[in-house]
């Protein structure tokens, strides 16, 4: 038949009229429509609500009392004077429910004392991806799988914003800024009733949202010395990324949580009142230690969350007994471990992050006496110029989890371009520690073998490496010295000192003398050796000279690690006294000594008395102890120093 297409259909794509015996049913279908209708499946949802319901299902057990108790906990965190009730809280997405007409009228209202808001608590990465994306401007996911985000105007830390309570129960042990003899300080003091103000203001900014999120999890990995911290925060970016530098809990450990140790309130997109007192500008970063709490407004910077839980291990742990420090840390075969001290620029996360020795941590540790632990559960490195052949550890690390902070990408392919400065020269990413393959998990280790103070002497005057007795330990440990350089930084057009007391001065809640007298105290103890290991210039200052190469400090680190240079031969240097090993393998000599390597020997000194008296100088706010060592080991100390 004309019409016949050959496949059992008619041209005019209808199947032909059956021919069967007059016996046969007249409607029976054609083999080709029967077999399309058995493959059709019938819709199992009821409507297109209920089909976004059948697509996720939990294997978590529903625990009405835990639920409740966490309810009851949430709800007491965000009470302010205009909210005495908590809002609703979920614990994870849920299907939204239709609003009757007094909910819906509540929903309308202004009042932060009757509006409900939706807390979102503990989410998982994958939710907290949704959420940014959703309703953050400025989220997208990279090549990588990361999420990458911007903190608004802020890019750093304010620290000249930073305020911590003065009050009876801590008064007394605070390092506290502007007093006659200590200088340096980053301890500004306000009194309760701002705190008050600017807390009432923060939460009553928090509880005007149409969501929160909050996070409940850990600082320290000794389970002996944690503290359970809570972070309330408007951003999902926050949330997540504090998500990733505190320790997870476990969902028995969530379960169990309670009431938290700290909690911090992020009012970040909320500028503070500048007629409030002690204000200096829109942002304001306030501590209390006797509620345990910190107010963050006008700064959306992640950075202040994380700073923020290390200031109060600064003050909680010493006063345990354990030794709180800005450190990274590894470990070797043998369970040798090594803590590296360093400001920005030393080499500090490229020479604790290596290959063949586990990394316990990158950033913050603290040392009691079962030994080192970390305080964090993620890292927080800076990304600016990063290389996959360089810092392969750190390249591979950003992926689905991670955030980058205030990078720039292509439009189209979401390839990072970690070379721009475009927003900042403080890029970062933040991960948690398990991304890193040769992470030790647990992040704790036994006492510390060699005590690494890394600095970048700009000036080319200071050697390679040397061994430190225990009064220059806590001598340059005070110091805190690297060099900034020109070009690094707006205004800098010769090498400038940088002094940052215990390597991390911004941070410090007692006197520098106590955390340097508790350093020396447990290197004697445990038999620890202190190394300076200078990354800088050689040969001449910046300019002139050129940096040490990165092979050559590593063999030197290497070296350390091995044991060649606890027992190898030294001599010392003018001025600064240090003792410098004679030899080290996979080292040329010459570089050893600063001196031979100048072509100009007057130079050379020149430049070397001027670091000398800057050194001097800046330690003069540190040489009366503090009172936490006697005036004889104060003058020890001094006397370490280099001679001017």
């Amino acid at each position: 038949m004309a019409g016949d297409m050959g496949n059992g259909i008619t041209s005019n794509g209808k199947a032909p009229e059956s021919n069967g015996d007059a016996g046969e049913s007249g409607d029976k279908l054609h083999p080709l429509v029967r077999t399309m209708a058995e493959d059709f499946h019938a819709p199992r949802a009821e409507d297109i609500d209920h089909l976004h319901e059948l697509q996720k299902f939990t294997t978590r057990k529903k625990d009405e009392k835990t639920d409740k108790e966490r309810i009851g906990s949430l709800s007491e965190t965000l009470k302010s004077a205009a909210r005495t009730t908590g809002p609703k809280v979920v614990t994870s997405e849920k299907k939204p429910t239709t609003q009757g007409p007094r909910q819906a009228f509540m929903s309308a209202m202004s009042d932060s004392g009757l509006k409900p808001t939706v807390v979102y608590h503990n989410l998982t990465p994958a939710e907290l991806y949704e959420k940014a994306l959703a309703h953050e401007p400025g989220s997208h996911i990279v090549s990588s799988g990361a999420l990458a985000t911007l903190s608004g105007a802020k890019t750093g830390r304010t620290p000249k914003d930073k305020r911590v309570v003065r009050e009876p129960g801590s008064e007394q042990n605070i390092w506290w800024a502007g007093k006659e003899g200590q200088s340096g300080s980053p301890n500004y003091e306000m009194d309760e009733r701002t705190f008050l103000l600017n807390r009432e203001r923060a939460v009553d900014y928090l509880n005007m949202l149409d969501r929160l999120y909050v996070f409940d999890g850990y600082a320290g990995w000794d389970p002996e010395s944690r503290y359970k911290i809570r972070v309330v925060s408007a951003r999902a970016y926050h949330c997540l990324f504090m998500h990733n530098m505190l320790i997870r809990p476990t969902e028995a450990e969530l379960a169990n949580f309670g009431r938290p140790d700290f909690t911090i309130f992020n009012a970040g997109a909320f500028p503070c009142n500048r007629y409030t007192s002690y204000m200096t500008s829109s942002s304001s970063v306030d501590i209390n230690l006797k509620t345990g709490e910190m107010v963050i407004l006008g700064s959306q910077y992640a950075g202040e969350m994380k700073k923020g839980v290390f200031t109060i291990m600064h003050y909680l742990m010493p006063k345990r007994g354990i030794l709180s420090l800005h450190s990274g840390c590894n470990v070797g075969a043998d369970n040798d471990v090594s803590l590296f001290f360093g400001l920005s620029g030393t080499g500090k996360t490229t020479l604790s992050t290596d290959p063949h020795r586990p990394l316990i941590g990158d950033d913050e540790h603290c040392w009691s006496d079962n030994g080192v632990f970390n305080i964090e559960g993620g890292c927080y490195a800076k990304c600016i110029g990063l290389k996959k052949e360089s810092e392969p550890e750190i390249w591979n690390a950003i992926r689905f989890g991670s955030i980058l902070e205030n990078v720039v990408f292509d439009e189209y392919t979401r390839e990072v371009d970690f070379m721009s400065n475009a927003l900042t020269e403080n890029t970062r990413v933040s991960y948690p520690i398990e991304y890193i393959a040769n992470a030790r998990v647990p992040c704790v280790g036994p006492h510390p073998k060699n005590i690494i103070l890394l600095c970048c002497d700009a000036f080319g005057v200071l050697p390679p490496v040397s061994r430190l007795s225990t009064a220059q330990a806590m001598y340059h440990f005070i110091s805190g010295y690297t060099a900034k350089v020109a070009g690094t930084e707006q205004g800098v057009t010769e090498p400038e000192a940088t002094f940052s007391a215990c390597f991390g001065g911004a941070f410090l809640m007692w006197h520098p003398m106590k955390y340097a007298a508790m350093l020396a105290e447990k290197m004697q103890k445990h038999g620890a050796t202190a190394w300076l290991v200078n990354t800088g210039w050689t040969a001449g200052g910046y300019g002139v000279g050129y940096r040490m190469k990165l092979r050559h400090t590593r063999s030197i680190v290497d070296a350390i690690h091995s044991g060649e240079l606890k027992g190898a031969e030294t001599r010392p240097t003018d001025i600064f006294r240090l003792m410098v090993p004679t030899k080290v393998s996979n080292v040329p000599d010459e570089i050893l000594q600063p001196a031979k390597q100048w072509k100009d020997p007057e130079a050379f000194d020149k430049s070397l008395r001027h670091l000398a008296n800057l050194y001097a100088t800046n330690f003069k706010k540190y040489a009366s102890g503090g009172g936490f060592v006697s005036a004889d080991t104060a003058a020890e100390i001094c006397a370490a120093g280099p001679t001017v």
